[in-house]
């Protein structure tokens, strides 16, 4: 179970700055100013306003950005928690698939204040973007770790020994 938790805050970790950074220059790139994705998602508790908001402050940035980050923590729990329970190789479908299904709850299952409110400020395509940075993302924590699920019927290969210089 600790192994589990650690790798779902270092999972989650991982979406929510690369997802933040893809943000901003997305945002850049659009005419906008980088801080206003990661202040927009500060709309559920600041209002509408707070995609407008430019500014580098407490309630919009930080509180923006630790919205934001408990939310990727929370789909990297369950992208962690299906690796587990479905253990592959590689796990490039699930996640796709957690991506997804991320996307389909937070603009079409919540309600409008529970969005993370991008699509106040980047386009859909830049939306889009962001939610497959969130997979490449949960892959890639996956990939690095090297907890590669061993074939069926082989055990896993334990790590080679250290032998003491004599």
């Amino acid at each position: 179970m600790q192994a589990l938790l650690g790798r779902t805050l270092l999972s989650g970790s991982a979406v929510s700055i690369a997802t933040t950074v893809t943000l901003a220059l997305l945002a850049r790139a659009e005419g906008r100013h980088p801080l206003q994705p990661v202040n927009s998602t500060s709309h559920w508790y600041l209002g509408e306003a707070a995609g407008r908001s430019r500014a580098l402050d407490l309630p919009h940035t930080l509180g923006g950005y630790l919205t934001h980050h408990a939310a990727s923590v929370l789909w990297a729990t369950a992208f962690e928690a299906l690796c587990a329970l479905r253990p592959r190789r590689t796990p490039v479908g699930e996640a796709l698939a957690i991506s997804a299904l991320a996307a389909l709850v937070d603009y079409a299952v919540v309600p409008k204040r529970l969005t993370p409110g991008w699509e106040k400020v980047v386009t859909p395509r830049s939306i889009a973007l962001a939610y497959g940075v969130m997979a490449v993302s949960l892959l890639a924590c996956s990939q690095l770790r090297g907890t590669k699920a061993p074939r069926h019927g082989q055990s896993a290969k334990s790590p080679p020994s250290r032998r003491s210089a004599e």
